[in-house]
C-alpha cells in the first residue's frame, strides 16, 4: 500500500486561507502531538485533581476503618484528615519528583504509593507486618512501571526527550 508522507513541519504548519493557523490545527505540542485541553484547563486540572484524589483515598481509608458499621462523627473527621494528609503529600511528592533525576522521581513515587496503600491495607484490621508488605508489593509495581517510563522519555538529568 502507498501512503502519502508527512509534509515538512507537520501539522503545526498549516494555516488556513488567509494564512491564520488553521482552525483544525490544535498541535501546540512541542511533539506535535495534539493539545486538546486549554491552558486553563491545565491549570484547574493541576488543582482538581489533588483535592479528588484526597477526597476519594479519605472516603476509602474511612470506610475500611468502620467496616461496614454506622458512620460517626469521629468517622467523618478521620476521612477529611486523611484526605487532607494524603492531598499535602500528594502534591509535594509531585512538585519535588519533577525535579529530581529519573531514579529518584521513580523511588518517590514508589515511596508515596507504597505507604499510601498500605496505610489503606492497615485500616482493614490486618496486621502491621502484611500492611507494610502488600505496600513493598504494590510501590515495587509503580516503581518498575515509573522507572521504566522515565528511563524511555527522560535523559539522565531528568530532561523530557524530543
Amino acid at each position: 500500500m502507498a501512503h502519502a508522507a508527512p509534509a515538512p513541519g507537520g501539522r503545526a504548519g498549516r494555516t488556513g486561507p488567509t494564512g491564520a493557523p488553521s482552525a483544525t490545527d490544535t498541535t501546540t505540542g512541542a511533539r506535535g502531538l495534539p493539545d486538546v485541553f486549554s491552558a486553563r484547563t491545565h491549570r484547574v486540572a493541576s488543582v482538581a485533581v489533588p483535592i479528588v484524589l484526597g477526597l476519594l483515598y479519605g472516603y476509602w481509608a474511612a470506610a475500611n476503618r468502620r467496616s461496614g458499621g454506622e458512620i460517626t462523627g469521629w468517622n467523618l473527621l478521620f476521612g477529611f484528615v486523611t484526605a487532607a494528609a494524603f492531598t499535602l503529600l500528594y502534591i509535594a511528592v509531585r512538585w519535588v519528583a519533577s525535579r529530581t533525576i529519573r531514579e529518584v522521581h521513580a523511588l518517590l513515587w514508589f515511596a508515596f504509593t507504597g505507604s499510601a496503600f498500605g496505610f489503606l491495607y492497615s485500616q482493614a484490621d490486618v496486621t502491621v507486618l502484611r500492611a507494610a508488605i502488600m505496600g513493598a508489593v504494590v510501590g515495587a509495581g509503580f516503581f518498575a512501571v515509573l522507572f521504566y517510563r522515565y528511563y524511555t522519555h527522560e535523559d539522565a538529568q531528568g530532561h523530557r526527550i524530543r
